[in-house]
């Protein structure tokens, strides 16, 4: 899938966030992995490919998309989206054009 170069204003229709990952001390010599809201944004979503895996003992499907945003230079592989109840971990993202415009954003997401 190619970013296209100039996409219109009307593509963008899902209103995402984007989180991070916080790693908090569990008093135990561990940690507690919680998620923090970083942003709420306007995005591309593309659906690509889907699939079963079995992942515990149960039955897991799997769907590849492509999100693309208005261009951050903050987002990374640790980070992901979140649509309501759907969650997209972020695999790469990808400034496609090299103009800083739009950023591409292959994830995944996991339905149990």
């Amino acid at each position: 899938m190619n970013a296209p170069a100039n996409i219109p204003i009307g593509r963008l229709s899902h209103r995402l966030t984007l989180e991070t990952p916080v790693r908090t001390p569990d008093g135990g010599g561990g940690w507690a992995l919680a998620w923090e809201a970083v942003a709420e944004m306007w995005a591309a979503v593309e659906m690509s490919t889907g699939g079963e895996r079995v992942e515990g003992g149960r039955l897991s499907g799997t769907v590849k998309a492509r999100i693309t945003i208005r261009y951050r230079d903050d987002v990374t592989p640790a980070m992901r989206f979140r649509n309501g109840g759907q969650v997209y971990e972020i695999l790469n993202a990808l400034d496609m054009d090299g103009r800083r415009r739009y950023l591409a954003c292959d994830c995944e997401r996991r339905d149990q």
